[in-house]
């Protein structure tokens, strides 16, 4: 890898820490191939991404950065899932890792918040923001809804009682 090359992959990684809402940082050792792509479809399909790059190269990423300080997780066989949704990467790692036992979350940040392994439990436990605009919409409708059942509730009465008396003339 010559230095324009590194100086990219140092780019793409200070966009990757300053603009996505969750990144999550795992050991990957063992893993096959197979598991890899997996993992990567995965987050794929949760809206994220996966990115494996050199520590060295990473922690030069973070110098400056507000997460910073998660370059001491930077050891090892690093892989960083990250997504613009900030749980969304955080779930699909939680998920995989806890059915394969190779993948071990080794922390990340959130914002601007560095988050150690239960950090990024918590965040992955939380609703994503598909979920929460879900409960938003239903909560918004539900008076709304109440009313509508209020106001036609009289006019429904009346029919009956309309009805019942036109049952007994009827008889």
């Amino acid at each position: 890898m010559d230095r324009a090359q590194k100086e990219a992959v140092i780019d793409e990684l200070g966009q990757i820490f300053t603009d996505s809402g969750v990144v999550v940082v795992a050991h990957y050792e063992g893993l096959t191939v197979a598991e890899m792509t997996n993992l990567r479809l995965s987050v794929t399909d949760a809206g994220g991404a996966v990115r494996v790059a050199k520590n060295k190269l990473a922690k030069i990423a973070l110098e400056g950065k507000p997460t910073a300080g998660m370059a001491d997780l930077l050891t090892g066989m690093t892989v960083f899932a990250y997504s613009e949704d900030p749980v969304a990467a955080a779930k699909a790692v939680q998920a995989f890792a806890k059915d394969n036992d190779k993948l071990v979350v080794l922390g990340g940040s959130m914002g601007e918040d560095v988050l150690d392994p239960a950090g990024v439990k918590m965040v992955a436990a939380m609703p994503s923001r598909d979920e929460l605009l879900a409960q938003i919409a239903s909560m918004l409708g539900a008076p709304a809804s109440n009313i509508a059942g209020a106001i036609g509730a009289p006019a429904s009465n009346i029919a009956g009682i309309l009805s019942t008396l036109e049952e007994r003339a009827a008889a």
